[in-house]
């Protein structure tokens, strides 16, 4: 009995220490641009896995969702975060920005939250909807960002031109603040720390889209889905603004260890909490919300931890 449980005791040393071993030491996680949720939300899941996992997880600022899916297919971050929009043009190879590539090695882990679009302009501008954009000139962000990316296309999608800049969100804001541009849509997690810097230091005014507008955006482009944008998010937004709007998901390679990835995914769902002390978009950061995934595969990791919760995942989001 003795040498039983001697062996028993070496084999939970082995496979201890051989968890150990899997587990890296350092990971980064990319980003976005400042003035966006993407940094401050990032900097948030870095700061928790670090405290939660003992791996030294750093940030990398990026141009937003679409890098982020270049360099975690490419493994030069292990983590990245984007929105299924992006997301679903890199899986299919049809974005433009793709050139017909197909992101094969990406893998879902953990819901984040709505990413719903929105725009700002200054009030002695006279600017209150999307329409009067045409022939304006607009900033939408960096270019390889979901706003970056799509917003150009809801102006093609309405007939509309504008001429679009691009740049970090925070350089959006001084320029919209400066006048060189006549109006900034963007879309983030809520609040997005740019809008509410504008809001707060500037007489400006919110608009979305319209009924008639958002059908013909989502004819165009089913990805998005109808969002709300609430009455007070920002102190000059006096009512619910309805919008479109598109998930975002942390993401990971295929190769990255099961070990790993459950313990992401773990980790940053059930320190929810502290994730919202953080950005209040992560109040939306639950398992529940896995279900807002409804084609990119979970990595194996991420499966096993909603298997666990009991967290019904899409058929078509299952490793086959």
């Amino acid at each position: 009995m003795k040498y039983l449980r001697r062996g028993l005791i070496s084999v939970a040393i082995a496979v201890t220490a051989t968890a150990a071993l899997a587990q890296p030491k350092t990971m980064t996680l990319g980003t976005a641009s400042v003035g966006g949720t993407y940094f401050v939300y990032g900097g948030v899941v870095a700061k928790i896995l670090t405290d939660k996992t003992g791996i030294q997880v750093s940030t990398q600022q990026t141009q937003g969702p679409n890098q982020n899916v270049i360099l975690v297919e490419d493994k030069k971050i292990e983590l990245g975060m984007t929105t299924m929009g992006v997301a679903l043009q890199a899986w299919t190879g049809t974005g433009e920005w793709t050139k017909g590539k197909k992101y094969a090695d990406i893998r879902a882990l953990f819901p984040m939250y709505d990413t719903p679009m929105q725009c700002v302009a200054l009030k002695k501008s006279g600017i209150t909807s999307f329409k009067q954009l045409d022939g304006k000139t607009v900033g939408v962000g960096p270019k390889a960002g979901t706003p970056g990316t799509y917003l150009p296309l809801f102006f093609d999608a309405l007939g509309l031109k504008a001429t679009i800049r691009n740049g970090q969100g925070s350089d959006m804001g001084s320029q919209l603040g400066d006048g060189i541009l006549e109006a900034f849509c963007f879309g983030a997690g809520l609040p997005i720390p740019i809008f509410s810097q504008l809001d707060a230091e500037k007489e400006v005014v919110f608009f979305t889209w319209t009924d008639a507008e958002r059908d013909a955006i989502r004819k165009k482009m089913p990805e998005f889905s109808e969002a709300v944008i609430p009455k007070g998010t920002y102190k000059t937004q006096t009512t619910d603004q309805k919008t479109l709007g598109l998930y975002n998901f942390g993401i990971a390679n295929k190769d990255m260890s099961d070990d790993v990835a459950y313990l992401v995914t773990k980790t940053i769902l059930e320190n929810n909490a502290a994730m919202v002390q953080g950005h209040a978009a992560a109040s939306e950061t639950i398992a529940a919300n896995a279900n807002r995934n409804a084609f990119l595969p979970f990595h194996p990791g991420a499966v096993r931890y909603y298997k666990e919760k009991g967290i019904a995942l899409n058929p078509a989001t299952l490793p086959k």
